[in-house]
């Protein structure tokens, strides 16, 4: 009966650990410092993404942050599908990582499992654009507030992301018509 114990113990440690991880940046990536919060609520355009399968096939999609009772963070991220003629909405909440001056995140839209949200590059000067990363280099997003980003600005930051080995060369454009 101990080993059973023992064991049920161990693969929650291990799960536990997995979990954590899932909230980390991608390796050799660090989120921005001098972070704030208040300035990043609001909405986003999705300028350009990564392919995975909860956007798969949307356009026009938007990201909407706002503060929730608990100090963290209400995440509505919308967008639309054509093929279906209809609108796709997913809410979730977010909490920062470490302290709330580092762009880092932890997400949730299922219930206990949180996935990271490591901001890598940010306008600090007018919070008009970002570039957000998953915990690992399979989720990468370009955000804007505006529907369209300028064209130079879009290559900086598609330049940033190559440089920390992301695979730009399979980011979508994401159509706001």
């Amino acid at each position: 009966m101990k080993n059973h114990n023992y064991n049920n113990i161990l693969i929650f440690i291990v799960i536990l650990i997995f979990l954590s991880a899932c909230t980390i940046a991608p390796k050799g990536v660090e989120p921005i410092s001098g972070f704030e919060l208040d300035r990043y609520l609001g909405k986003w355009y999705e300028i350009a993404r990564l392919d995975h399968s909860f956007e798969r096939g949307l356009s026009r999609v938007t990201a909407e942050y706002s503060l929730r009772d608990d100090g963290g963070v209400k995440v509505i991220n919308r967008g639309y599908n054509p093929d279906k003629n209809e609108w796709k909405e997913a809410v979730g909440k977010a909490y920062f990582v470490e302290e709330p001056y580092i762009g880092q995140l932890k997400v949730s839209f299922f219930g206990p499992f949180y996935g990271g949200y490591n901001i890598l590059a940010l306008d600090k000067a007018s919070y008009q654009y970002a570039l957000v990363a998953g915990p690992n280099r399979s989720y990468l997003w370009i955000l804007a507030r505006l529907p369209n980003l300028d064209t130079f600005l879009v290559e900086q930051l598609v330049k940033k992301a190559q440089q920390m080995r992301f695979p730009v060369d399979d980011l979508i454009y994401v159509s706001h018509d």
